[in-house]
């Protein structure tokens, strides 16, 4: 797979998953759409709807991988995003935010694995998605313990959950440490997976991937420790009004909880889940294993670096939140959205101020530029002359044609409405003089009666106009009107010529004049098309006709004064007093 066309489909498809995916910056609708029960985050925002976008480059990763801008993006994009992600989730004080924004950087953790393509890294990508999915429904099931126990999910109003609620206390310590990536714990084994592959790499510049890896997953154990601590610990001076959960309401987060415990300790059970789906995506992927002490290697040294990282970041969160106070209030991507919409309304109501003007010369002339042009270039091109093509056929075209030239010039030098409508006619009949001189007159008769028709319809509109034109004229505008008027005469003018000359078929009138007489019993081949071979045709015009007749009718009979009613020029009537007359 290559080329263009399939490089451009491979960014529209990477779109298309980094959105659905909660990718930067397509990634606010997902904290955004914590509003719903935790339950229901817990299924749609760990397991299910989110990882849509991660499936799609999970499955074609093995095949576009090697498309020039895969991995670029794929890598880019998804290191950006659990950095990000991370960075956000430790300026939340709501612990579902928190846990939405860690999605956010799990998210893109993902994506950044798939993407690469390679078969030990979609292995791992595989039991990442698997650990993700136990430990985040976990520890949404948390959150809505506490937020139901506490009647509130916000850091600073927590104090002493986990001494009162030590069941959910545990659940969390084991979700949270599996999405650090504490040994023996599932995420440990996957995220180590991860490393491996990367190591083992050898995609170019994949030794800065690993080191942003790592550094990002260190900003995952640091918001793991903020949940926590934030959500559990005991504070000093904060007093919380718990009420404890039941045993059933608690079971379902550590049930969770189990899988992660289980399926680390036990690997042999975590690779009869991981390797056939990894299998699915990769024939290659299906020797590789998840393995709980690697030995001390180069992965394990990063791993607990990435740890030591988060603990650090967690023991001076004071100077990191000031620091981050110091940088001030980041934009989020609803503020960035905002921003880009409010831009696109300026950038709009400005074209539109220039391109919808209210000026009616403008809107022809841009219509008119738009459809000449692409035929002129095409003529500066193509253009082509009929053979045996003739100046004129007899001297009264000559004269027709030299009437009705004068009367378009007259009529662009007019200062009254009136003349100018009578010249626009005498255009139109010129025209039909011509149908008159080359044998069609019933062509003639048509177009004399289109051109009595709009006369009548203008004459009633003038009644209602000034009589004269504005006398405001400026030159440079009335150039550019010549200029397009003139483009586009040359245009039709040629596009008629060279079609004529182009003509690679048999003229259709041979045909339907030897037809004409045997099928349609006239000879005249004009009137059996009319009527016969273009009947259908000629009753819809008839029709057009007609509507247009009737409309002419109706304006006139509308500027008639009714009968019997008054006009300016009556007396008014005399005024009549109806009751008792008096004696007097």
């Amino acid at each position: 797979i290559g080329g263009t066309a399939a490089s451009w489909a491979a960014v529209l498809i990477l779109v298309g998953c980094f959105t659905k995916s909660a990718q930067v910056p397509f990634h606010g609708w997902l904290p955004g759409a914590m509003a719903a029960p935790t339950p229901v985050s817990a299924y749609l925002h760990s397991a299910t709807m989110v990882k849509a976008g991660v499936f799609l480059v999970a499955r074609l990763s093995p095949s576009l991988a090697t498309l020039g801008p895969w991995r670029p993006l794929t890598l880019g994009v998804g290191l950006a995003t659990m950095c990000w992600g991370g960075y956000r989730s430790l300026r939340q004080t709501d612990l579902k935010l928190l846990l939405a924004y860690g999605t956010v950087s799990q998210l893109g953790m993902l994506i950044a694995v798939f993407g690469a393509g390679e078969p030990k890294l979609l292995f791992a990508g595989t039991a990442l998605l698997v650990a993700h999915a136990v430990f985040k429904a976990s520890l949404f099931m948390v959150v809505g313990i506490v937020d139901h126990s506490a009647h509130t999910r916000e850091i600073p109003a927590l104090s002493g959950i986990g001494r009162a609620m030590p069941v959910v206390f545990v659940a969390a310590v084991i979700a949270g440490g599996s999405m650090a990536g504490v040994i023996p714990l599932l995420g440990f084994l996957a995220k180590e997976a991860a490393i491996v592959g990367m190591l083992d790499s050898d995609i170019a510049a994949m030794t800065i991937v690993t080191a942003v890896f790592v550094v990002a997953s260190g900003l995952t154990a640091a918001y793991t420790l903020r949940f926590l601590r934030g959500g559990f610990a005991t504070k000093v001076g904060v007093e919380t009004d718990i009420h404890r959960p039941g045993l059933l309401f608690v079971a379902p987060a550590a049930i969770l909880a189990i899988p992660t415990v289980l399926l680390g300790l036990v690997p042999a059970l975590g690779n009869e889940i991981v390797r056939p789906a990894a299998a699915a995506l990769d024939p290659k992927a299906e020797v590789y294993h998840l393995i709980l002490w690697p030995g001390v290697n180069t992965a394990l040294v990063l791993s607990f670096c990435a740890l030591a990282l988060g603990v650090l970041l967690h023991a001076f969160h004071r100077r990191v939140e000031t620091l981050q106070s110091a940088v001030g209030r980041d934009a989020t991507a609803a503020d960035i959205f905002a921003r880009l919409v409010a831009s696109m309304l300026r950038t709009a109501a400005r074209v539109v101020g220039v391109m919808q003007s209210g000026s009616l010369p403008l809107y022809l002339g841009v219509i008119l530029l738009a459809t000449t042009i692409p035929p002129a270039l095409q003529l500066l091109r193509h253009a082509a002359t009929p053979d045996g093509l003739v100046f004129a056929e007899s001297i009264m075209q000559v004269v027709v044609v030299i009437g009705a030239g004068a009367a378009a010039i007259a009529l662009t030098v007019a200062r009254r409405r009136f003349a100018s409508v009578l010249l626009l006619g005498a255009v139109g009949f010129g025209s039909a003089s011509l149908f008159v001189i080359q044998g069609a007159p019933d062509l003639a008769l048509t177009q004399m009666l289109v051109e009595t028709v709009t006369i009548a319809a203008f004459v009633l509109v003038l009644r209602h106009l000034p009589a004269r034109f504005a006398a405001r004229r400026i030159p440079r505008i009335e150039a550019v009107k010549v200029a397009i008027a003139g483009l586009v005469g040359m245009v039709i003018f040629g596009v008629m010529l060279t079609a004529t000359a182009d003509r690679s078929a048999e003229p259709v009138d041979l045909e339907l004049a030897a037809r004409s007489y045997p099928e349609g019993d006239g000879d005249n081949v004009v009137n059996v098309t009319l009527v016969d071979f273009r009947g259908l045709d000629t009753v819809g015009e008839a029709l057009v006709l007609a509507v247009a007749a009737l409309g002419v009718v109706a304006l006139v009979r509308s500027g008639r004064p009714h009968v019997g009613a008054p006009t300016s020029d009556d007396p008014a009537p005399d005024v009549v007093t109806v009751g008792a007359m008096s004696d007097d």
